[in-house]
């Protein structure tokens, strides 16, 4: 099947499966979802959903964020895995906001990406899920997927993205991101996964790369 097939069928199963795909990171404008996605480096987005409450009550914005002492910050985060660093990105964040950009997060990529603690996959999420610009953000879940699937051999999120972009209609990038990341979570998780009994793996994933899991797994339970 080439690819363009596969992509067409692997798309058709995932909007019978998500139709609607809400962000699952609590947030009520730009700012405190660029807050979220920070955060979530490293971290589930359900504890990061435990810990933005609070978090945004002290610093509903930029300013607000700016003028919290680091040691708060990194009290209010606590939970949150390399929360040292975090606090330290978060704080100087909210200063950079007010000094470069007047309180607001920009929309270019570039300008995100110029950000402390916002990287490539960071600016990406903002752009599509805060402002609608297309955009294809691939963390290292999106990257097994997409290998699994046989719509990408690249070993880095990097050429991953530039194949799923290449494959798949610029208008569904944004939806498409969402709905991987469900699927992943519900139907196809990283480690003692058999691809024979996934809606997508069992017909999508090659013979080889069914056995490389096989025999991943087994080597996984013997240790």
């Amino acid at each position: 099947m080439r690819r363009a097939e596969k992509a067409g069928r692997i798309q058709r199963i995932l909007d019978d499966l998500y139709p609607r795909t809400p962000v699952p990171l609590d947030h009520r404008d730009p700012f405190t979802l660029l807050v979220a996605v920070l955060l979530s480096a490293q971290t589930t987005d359900k504890k990061v959903n435990e810990v933005t409450p609070e978090l945004f009550r002290a610093a509903p914005d930029p300013a607000a964020l700016a003028a919290l002492p680091e040691v708060q910050i990194k009290h209010l985060i606590r939970q949150i895995g390399l929360a040292n660093t975090k606090a330290r990105n978060l704080k100087k964040l909210g200063a950079l906001l007010v000094e470069r950009h007047g309180g607001q997060v920009p929309e270019t990529e570039r300008e995100l990406e110029a950000l402390p603690g916002v990287g490539h996959k960071t600016a990406s999420v903002v752009r599509a899920q805060a402002f609608g610009h297309p955009a294809f953000p691939v963390d290292t879940h999106i990257h097994r997927l997409a290998g699994r699937w046989g719509l990408t051999r690249s070993k880095n999120v990097a050429g991953t993205e530039r194949d799923l972009k290449a494959i798949f209609p610029r208008e569904s990038w944004n939806k498409l991101h969402l709905q991987i990341i469900f699927f992943g979570r519900e139907h196809c998780p990283a480690l003692y996964h058999d691809l024979t009994e996934c809606p997508i793996c069992r017909w999508a994933a090659t013979k080889k790369r069914i056995q490389e899991e096989r025999e991943a797994n087994a080597t996984r339970r013997r240790r």
